[in-house]
């Protein structure tokens, strides 16, 4: 069954047509925003996709833009009637920092998707025993716990939906990540299989960089860049749970993280190096 598109595409899709159709008409966003008399802060919210987009507001913007195409006004009206209600995550709000939740809204609109992180394993490949395990020595509350697991199942199955998910995937693991234990060594070894099952789906690049690589700038910092079809990429760093960056207006950090994946990309393994790596692994955590 097809899943239903959440409302933050829709405010996105409005964000997208609405600013490239005030910037057609030759209009600030002061401008627009006083021709409708509205605060520029509110177009502002509109234009960033933070809010819904009431059918009274997007008919005044569409007056103001001279956008006379039906369909695309039809489409547009659609959208706004659709960008109302919560995003699928408002169930597990509060378990991440917050700019994780504005990055949610961009993810699975995202045409690809490349991750890397030092320590642990990517939570787009967890499995459910290695998140709950990651979470035990900080967080002694199983109930919550349960709920992290569930949220990121959750986020798992949205982006790697056939339909609606992303298209193209590509995961660097760092070997460190193969070899940290995390929980009981047979929670490592079904993770490590998981890597190898996620390896063969037919929209996943899975890497492993080694420790022969070296110590890289690139590997000091976890990060996601998602690219799009009618946008620039943006960039998600997390550096703990109080510190994150989502963003794709510094263009200089944004290409700064394009040339470091595309270095560890190069330095990385592949193919059946990479699941040779992961069999060592996983053959270690037997041992224990």
């Amino acid at each position: 069954m097809r899943r239903e598109v959440d409302p933050s595409l829709n405010r996105r899709k409005l964000r997208i047509a609405l600013r490239r159709a005030r910037e057609g008409a030759g209009l600030s966003r002061e401008e627009a925003a006083g021709q409708v008399d509205w605060s520029v802060s509110k177009l502002n919210r509109i234009e960033t996709g933070t809010v819904s987009v009431a059918l009274t507001d997007l008919r005044a913007l569409v007056q103001l833009y001279r956008l006379e195409d039906p369909e695309t006004v039809s489409d547009l009206e659609n959208a706004a009637r659709n960008s109302k209600g919560q995003s699928w995550w408002a169930p597990f709000a509060g378990l991440s920092a917050p700019r994780f939740y504005e990055y949610l809204g961009f993810e699975t609109a995202a045409s690809s998707l490349r991750t890397y992180h030092p320590v642990v394993i990517p939570g787009l490949l967890h499995t459910e025993e290695y998140a709950d395990a990651l979470g035990a020595p900080e967080m002694p509350d199983a109930v919550l716990r349960r709920k992290i697991v569930e949220f990121r199942t959750a986020r798992q199955e949205r982006v790697f939906d056939e339909e609606t998910g992303v298209d193209q995937l590509h995961f660097v693991v760092d070997e460190a990540a193969l070899r940290r234990r995390i929980g009981e060594p047979d929670v490592m070894r079904r993770q490590l299989q998981h890597l190898k099952n996620m390896a063969e789906h037919p929209r996943v690049t899975l890497q492993v960089l080694p420790f022969s690589a070296g110590a890289l700038l690139s590997t000091q910092t976890a990060f996601v860049l998602l690219s799009f079809k009618d946008e620039e990429d943006l960039i998600y760093l997390e550096f703990s749970q109080a510190g994150s960056i989502a963003t794709r207006d510094n263009f200089e950090l944004v290409a700064n993280f394009q040339d470091s994946f595309e270095q560890l990309r190069n330095l990385a393994y592949s193919g059946t190096q990479a699941l040779d790596l992961i069999d060592d692994a996983k053959e270690a955590f037997s041992a224990d």
